[in-house]
């Protein structure tokens, strides 16, 4: 029996997903938990890691559900290429899907901090020609590439080039990737004009989670998460 691969995700409701046979999961917001989760993980065995999830959209054609299967991750660790075999077999799975017509493929860019205005989301795909950006795929990269493992992105855009993040999106989530409504709650009573941008928000998320549940059925059908 192949050993399961790992999906790195940084948030509960990415990780809900994932989760299957032969998927083991890790996730976190903070990236010395996430880097020690996903090495426990390794010890127990894997045959490969995928990145998994949102990530806010920096080409200026992405709308929010476009699906990324990233040929490389630019960051703080340089420049890390994904295995291309598996990255073709996971874009192979979504022939004749939904999917198929929003999977891009390019470069993303991994960050350690959110990218939330529309200026900066600019500037980064400027800089680096990424087609979206996430905290965690370096992470996973950095550490595929170091234990010799197979690596592979799979990200849905959730927030696109255009839409700059209110304070409020970011304000509840906590540590280990879960969310507490009383600080959303504190931050929307300081300012309510973020409400509307919340909304639309919360639009853009329902698109992305629709993106990956149909990637996931899709990856899952076709086996495309069995390395090895």
């Amino acid at each position: 029996m192949n050993a399961p691969v790992v999906a790195v995700t940084g948030m509960a409701f990415e990780a809900k997903i994932v989760r299957g046979r032969g998927v083991d999961v890790v996730f976190a917001a903070r990236a010395d938990w996430l880097e020690r989760a996903l090495s426990d993980a390794i010890a127990r065995g894997c045959s490969g890691i995928v990145s998994f999830g949102t990530a806010g959209g920096l080409a200026p054609d992405l709308a929010p559900g476009a699906l990324i299967v990233a040929e490389s991750v630019c960051g703080p660790f340089g420049e890390l290429r994904t295995d291309a075999a598996w990255s073709a077999r996971i874009v192979d799975a979504f022939a004749g899907t939904p999917v198929e017509r929003v999977t891009r493929r390019g470069k993303m860019a991994g960050v350690t901090a959110p990218v939330k205005s529309e200026a900066e989301k600019r500037s980064l795909h400027s800089s680096t020609g990424a087609l979206a950006v996430d905290m965690e795929s370096h992470i996973a990269g950095a550490i595929a590439t170091a234990r010799g493992l197979p690596f592979a992105v799979c990200r849905a855009v959730v927030d696109p080039a255009w839409r700059t993040l209110p304070p409020a999106a970011t304000a509840g989530l906590r540590d280990d990737g879960t969310t507490a409504i009383g600080p959303i709650l504190r931050e929307l009573l300081r300012d309510p004009a973020q409400l509307g941008a919340l909304l639309r928000l919360a639009s853009d998320a329902r698109e992305a989670r629709a993106t990956l549940v149909q990637a996931r059925h899709a990856m899952e059908t076709a086996r495309a998460l069995v390395v090895g």
